[in-house]
């Protein structure tokens, strides 16, 4: 991995680690003003939340556009100065309309992150397919760290430092920016015109059109399993039968463990698929990585009501099923490679990349939507079930992707 690549992944999970963290402050943060008696209540909590999410989703595909019209460098660091600026400004006050500015500012940060810093990454690597998939898995792998993290970061420098956490987790963002600088190539710049341009053409990019349902399948399950109502689930008491439900209702401050469990496993297997993927045809790894998850679904289906097993036997199958999800995590960077292989030298992969993330947000909202109506209903059995089919939903439209080949 070439020092300045490097160095931009570096600063992605920086950039994730703290996101991670302003997630977990607001909400303490938000907490202690309502204990203390100040006007804060769940419903604006998750109107914040929804406000930073929409704001990323909306700036998504512009944010791409522009990626391709100035130096992708410049956008980056800008993106992660004013989540600085956002997440700093949180802490220092209790009027409600700064933290509906501070949680917009932060969204719309990331969106001007994520899309330029993946078309960059297709830059940097157009001559080298092998490097090309290695850097894709490490980019997953930087994800990872907001969610294992992130969130233990949050918790900690809220101990430490109370509301004063914020600027500390202000100054990972600048870190960031500061990695953004060093590591980046400033030099490409499409122009206003090649960047609408490429745009139209991304829209058509058949390599876009033939992903975007397999695509949207997968970050609907992220939405399903990554949103709160798992941890509801898992905190909240119940008599239903089924092993998850109910599961933390004693313990739930291991939540956090668990999450750093799980991006522990996911991201060992995106350190097994970084030296796979290379050598590789790309169909082949998202066919492997699918079948993967149906049958974690099924595992996790019937570790759900294990209860009358054995102790052994439930970890014996937690084993398998932790082994299953490494290669499930393949899916990712899979995609990622075949996208980044489709789009030529030209202006255009910004936007295609803002799509790209665009179709995560939708996939993210119609996941949350739809794990609390079927956990209200059925609990874990309704959260797998919907896996099940939209991971068989997946496999039905994959023959529809072009073959890319591995090199040799």
């Amino acid at each position: 991995m070439p020092r300045r690549l490097a160095l931009v992944i570096v600063a992605n999970a920086m950039l994730r680690i703290a996101g991670g963290a302003s997630g977990v402050l607001v909400g303490t943060y938000l907490a202690d003003l309502a204990n203390r008696s100040f006007a804060i209540d769940a419903a604006l909590v998750g109107l914040l939340s929804a406000t930073s999410f929409g704001a990323e989703l909306a700036g998504a595909i512009p944010m791409g556009v522009l990626a391709d019209a100035i130096a992708p460098r410049a956008l980056m660091s800008m993106g992660a100065l004013a989540a600085a600026l956002a997440v700093a400004g949180f802490g220092v006050t209790r009027d409600v309309r700064v933290f509906f500015a501070s949680r917009a500012l932060e969204g719309l940060a990331a969106a001007a992150v994520v899309p330029p810093l993946l078309a960059h990454l297709v830059d940097q690597t157009a001559d080298d397919a092998a490097l090309r998939a290695r850097a894709m898995s490490y980019f997953e792998l930087s994800l990872l760290a907001g969610l294992g993290v992130g969130g233990l970061l949050g918790s900690q420098l809220w101990r430490m430092f109370a509301s004063r956490a914020f600027a500390a987790t202000a100054l990972v963002y600048l870190g960031a920016a500061a990695l953004l600088l060093a590591g980046a190539d400033g030099r490409r710049a499409h122009g206003a015109r090649q960047a609408y341009a490429g745009l139209l053409r991304s829209l058509r990019e058949p390599a876009l059109r033939r992903l975007a349902p397999v695509w949207l399948s997968m970050n609907v399950i992220l939405g399903l399993w990554l949103g709160p109502t798992v941890y509801f689930l898992m905190t909240s008491r119940s008599t239903n039968g089924q092993l998850f439900a109910g599961l933390l209702a004693d313990r739930p401050q291991q939540l956090g463990w668990l999450l750093l469990g799980y991006s522990v496993v996911f991201g060992t297997g995106l350190l097994g698929w970084s030296v796979v993927l290379p050598r590789m045809a790309l169909r082949r790894a998202l066919r492997i990585s699918l079948v993967a998850m149906l049958a974690v679904s099924i595992g996790l289906l019937g570790l759900n009501h294990a209860g009358p097993l054995p102790g052994g036997a439930r970890w014996t199958l937690t084993a398998v099923i932790a082994l299953l999800v490494m290669i499930e995590s393949g899916f990712t960077p899979s995609a990622l490679t075949l996208l980044a292989s489709a789009l030529g030298p030209r202006a255009g992969r910004g936007a295609a990349m803002g799509i790209y993330s665009f179709l995560l947000g939708i996939g993210a909202v119609i996941g949350n939507v739809l794990a609390g109506f079927l956990g209200e209903r059925f609990a874990f059995d309704g959260l797998i079930a919907a896996t099940i089919v939209l991971a068989l939903v997946a496999l039905g439209f994959l023959p529809r992707l072009f073959p890319v080949e591995a090199p040799d």
